[in-house]
């Protein structure tokens, strides 16, 4: 990488988000920037001031509000860093929409697809061509994101896909989910697996567009599953916190990731966890329990 980096976390006020900015910020040089997104300029400015001031910081930390949702956004904030700075070193798109049990995962569908999945389109196009030789890309998924989870009538919309089809596929379910013609097709009401699925083969999609030229400059673009994390969003969801991370914890693996020189051909365009690549075909679609649609 670059003497002096540029790195980019977004969803980054609190949590994981948090968590990878702090990382980031002690594991970096003094010259370097990370520059930590969000919606709300309060929490956005008061985060980086935080975790500028917090000991063992060593990199500078700044603030910039984003809509992830904005595309345009998105794409002037890529130009933004660009014109700059002539690229960015490092970028980890980690936000997500919080929805809880007790809501109805249809009427949350579009802010939750917006957030997670048009996003992630925005960030994988916007800067993916501004992303600097030896540089990381990384989207924070989970193992749901294995195509296996889904319907096998369904499978065939994201495996191989380019990331025009992938955006096709997941309009398609959007517009399902409104005509409530989802299920009769195979979709599952818990809007997590098809979003994660999305999300992964997107990133497979642009991988699959850059794989020999980023492997010879040590260039790794990768979806990510950090675990069970202890955050806001996902303790709802669980009766059984023993075994589930700290955010910082969950952070650690996705630093060295981030941080460790060159690009190992097995990892390039996977969905990681723990350091290991899992399979893409692997999962069996979830089930219902006690009213909460569980791997």
């Amino acid at each position: 990488m670059n003497a002096s980096r540029i790195a980019l976390v977004t969803g980054a006020n609190q949590g994981l988000g948090r968590a990878l900015v702090e990382g980031l910020a002690a594991r970096m040089s003094p010259d370097d920037l990370v520059l930590l997104t969000g919606r709300n300029h309060r929490r956005v400015t008061d985060a980086a001031h935080e975790v500028g001031r917090l000991p063992g910081t060593r990199a500078r930390v700044e603030g910039r509000v984003l809509d992830v949702t904005d595309t345009d956004a998105v794409a002037r904030l890529a130009e933004d860093l660009h014109a700059g700075h002539g690229g960015v070193d490092v970028v980890i798109s980690n936000a997500v929409a919080r929805v809880g049990p007790e809501e109805s995962q249809a009427e949350r569908a579009d802010e939750f697809i917006d957030v997670s999945n048009t996003a992630t389109h925005a960030i994988l196009r916007s800067f993916g061509p501004v992303l600097r030789p030896g540089g990381r890309l990384l989207v924070v998924a989970s193992s749901l994101g294995t195509l296996g989870h889904l319907d096998p009538r369904l499978r065939h919309l994201f495996d191989g896909a380019t990331l025009d089809q992938v955006e096709y596929a997941v309009e398609s379910w959007r517009g399902a989910i409104h005509n409530r013609t989802a299920q009769e097709a195979g979709w599952p009401v818990w809007l997590n697996v098809p979003s994660k699925v999305a999300q992964v083969a997107a990133v497979r999609a642009l991988a699959a567009e850059r794989r020999a030229r980023d492997l010879a400059t040590g260039t790794l673009i990768a979806s990510v599953c950090p675990g069970m994390v202890d955050t806001a969003t996902s303790r709802p969801w669980f009766s059984d916190y023993s075994q589930a991370q700290s955010p910082a914890q969950a952070a650690a693996a996705l630093l060295d990731l981030v941080l460790t020189e060159g690009a190992d051909p097995t990892l390039y365009g996977e969905l990681i966890r723990f350091g290991k690549p899992l399979d893409w075909h692997d999962g069996t679609p979830p089930v219902e329990q006690d009213g909460i649609l569980t791997p």
